[in-house]
């Protein structure tokens, strides 16, 4: 008997080291016996260690993608992560509207900034981000940087976690996963607030080890899940799991880590 395996769909950057963006996506999706499709929003030269240069899809191309996944291979949940122009940003908010009555679960990762340090969002399309592509969220998964900007505040415990957390989902009204891994306590502390229940997210810190597209294998972890018909607050916790057995596992490529994916 052939198996029939639910579709999800990545909308973000291509990572030439293979360690986040689309490539780590895929490998996500795979490992939750999900079908990974992708439209890659920008290729980048990148390593563990810096990003080397970024060039946008033309919006055109982008569309293109989004269409010829649409038509065949209709996702069951969609995550974005790099997208990086404003253009494109609104190529992907304008597609969706259209897809509005599918009612597709959508996991926003407002990639702003690589570990590294390189800009990944363009200054002008923070505000397309925010105004076009927040408002279509089911969830967003901001990390303590990103959530400071989106909530427009400082964030230094989890008392403020939860403050900004409940400001984010009052301004946009999307499900809001803060991620306080930067924190840098005993624990890796996350909050999942989804306007009615606020829930805490621990896991042990894992020191010693440095990795990059811990973000994006978070989120994808999450869009596996609802497209496996999980509930929001099931597929959280599932993603939070996965991600932090993912750093438990990872191992050595050169001189750096990668997730054990």
């Amino acid at each position: 008997m052939i198996k029939k395996f639910p579709i999800a769909l990545t909308i973000a950057g291509s990572d030439s080291g293979g360690g986040a963006g689309i490539q780590a996506d895929l490998k996500t999706f795979a490992a939750f016996g999900v079908h990974g499709t992708s439209a890659i929003a920008c290729l980048t030269a990148q390593n563990p260690k810096r990003v080397l240069g970024i060039e946008p899809c033309p919006p055109k191309m982008l569309r293109a993608q989004l269409e010829a996944i649409f038509q065949e291979l209709p996702p069951a949940a969609i995550k974005t992560g790099m997208l990086f122009s404003s253009k494109n940003i609104q190529a992907v908010a304008e597609f969706l509207k259209k897809q509005q009555r599918a009612r597709v679960p959508l996991v926003v990762d407002p990639v702003l900034v690589s570990t590294s340090g390189a800009k990944l969002l363009q200054p002008a399309a923070l505000k397309v981000l925010m105004d076009q592509l927040l408002p279509r969220a089911t969830l967003v998964t901001p990390n303590l940087f990103e959530a400071e900007i989106l909530a427009t505040q400082k964030i230094s415990s989890v008392e403020e976690m939860n403050a900004a957390a409940r400001k984010i989902y009052s301004r946009w009204g999307c499900a809001v996963l803060l991620k306080g891994g930067h924190l840098h306590g005993k624990e890796a502390t996350d909050i999942f607030f989804d306007g009615r229940t606020s829930v805490l997210l621990r896991a042990p810190f894992v020191k010693g080890i440095r990795t990059h597209g811990t973000g994006c294998v978070y989120s994808a972890a999450i869009c596996a899940s609802l497209a496996q018909g999980k509930s929001l607050r099931q597929a959280v916790q599932v993603g939070k799991r996965f991600i932090t057995r993912a750093i438990l596992r990872s191992y050595r490529i050169g001189s750096h880590f990668a997730l054990g994916i």
